[in-house]
C-alpha cells in the first residue's frame, strides 16, 4: 500500500484544480440569450452579457440570441418561464439567470465565471 495516494483515498475521481482550471482556460464557454424582441430589457440584456464575456471571457465564447417572438417554441428546449433568461450550456454545470444581466457581479457569481477570472490572475 505504499503507493496509494492518501490524499485522494476515499474521494470519487475528479481532476486537480489546476487540470479543471486549465480546462476552463481552453473552453468557448456557450450561452443562450433568450429575449422578445428589441425591447429595452432584451436590448441592455445583450449589451450587458458582450460586455462582460469581452472583460471575462477573453473571446472564448458564443452567445447565440433567441428571439422568442420569432420562435415561441424554443423556450420548451430550456424550460423558459421569463424573459430576458440567459443559459450557460458549456461548461457545465448548466446555469440560468434571468434578468437584464446589469448587476455584473451576480451574473459572475452566476455562471461561475469569477473562478475563471481569479485563476487567470493569480498566475499573473
Amino acid at each position: 500500500m505504499d503507493d496509494v495516494d492518501e490524499k485522494n483515498v476515499g474521494k470519487p475521481n475528479e481532476p486537480m484544480a489546476e487540470e479543471a482550471e486549465s480546462r476552463d482556460e481552453h473552453t468557448t464557454w456557450q450561452l443562450r440569450l433568450y429575449v422578445a424582441g428589441q425591447t429595452l430589457k432584451s436590448v441592455a440584456a445583450i449589451s450587458n452579457l458582450s460586455k462582460i464575456c469581452e472583460k471575462h471571457l477573453n473571446s472564448k465564447y458564443k452567445i447565440d440570441v433567441i428571439d422568442l417572438r420569432r420562435e415561441p417554441k424554443l423556450a420548451q428546449q430550456d424550460d423558459i418561464v421569463a424573459i430576458p433568461t440567459l443559459v450557460k450550456t458549456i461548461p457545465l454545470p448548466l446555469r440560468k439567470i434571468i434578468g437584464d444581466l446589469s448587476d455584473t457581479e451576480n451574473v459572475l457569481v452566476g455562471l461561475d465565471i469569477e473562478k475563471v477570472t481569479k485563476a487567470k490572475d493569480e498566475r499573473k
